[in-house]
């Protein structure tokens, strides 16, 4: 079969320009090279992926509406939210306050603490990677704890640093 027939490269050229992402752009570029005499199997070694998959993306323009909205795919929203909005909302504004102010003995938000929150609160399983999520888009980031020197005297630690340097760097038995 014979993809393309009716439409010209300077039309594709034409759609090209006003589509924006990565995967209309992907699928104008094939069809461009299939009318430029390129396989199938050749397009689909070049975008690594299958020749079935080349098919449909030069079967799509096959159609009656633009070539810009038949490259595009329609919006998918994907798997509804296991709590409402109004719930996340309340949510959020948990987080943003301290762990202990809501009744944990924790010194900060952690996705473990908010697996338990979630379940506790409204009744809901969230995986540890869909919590570490949910306190991304709560505005919150991951911070590593740091290291702090240890307490002691200041003529200790100036008395290790030049025992240290004496070594060479290495750990030496006194």
């Amino acid at each position: 079969m014979d993809h393309l027939d009716e439409i010209s490269v300077e039309e594709l050229h034409d759609a090209l320009n006003n589509v924006e992402g990565r995967k209309p752009t992907q699928r104008l570029l094939a069809a461009i090279a299939y009318k430029n005499g390129v396989t199938q199997t050749e397009l689909a070694e070049w975008h690594n992926t299958g020749r079935r998959t080349i098919y449909s993306w030069l079967k799509r323009l096959d159609t009656d509406e633009s070539l810009e909205q038949a490259v595009t795919d329609a919006h998918q929203s994907g798997r509804k939210r296991k709590i409402s909005g109004k719930e996340q909302q309340e949510f959020e504004e948990t987080v943003h306050r301290s762990p202990e102010e809501v009744g944990f003995d924790a010194p900060a938000w952690t996705p473990a603490l908010v697996q338990q929150h979630l379940a506790e609160t409204y009744d809901v399983e969230y995986s540890i990677p869909s919590c570490r999520r949910l306190l991304k888009e709560a505005g919150l980031s991951f911070q590593k704890p740091r290291r702090t020197a240890a307490e002691s005297d200041a003529e200790d630690q100036e008395t290790f640093r030049e025992e240290l340097k004496k070594s060479g760097g290495k750990w030496t038995p006194q």
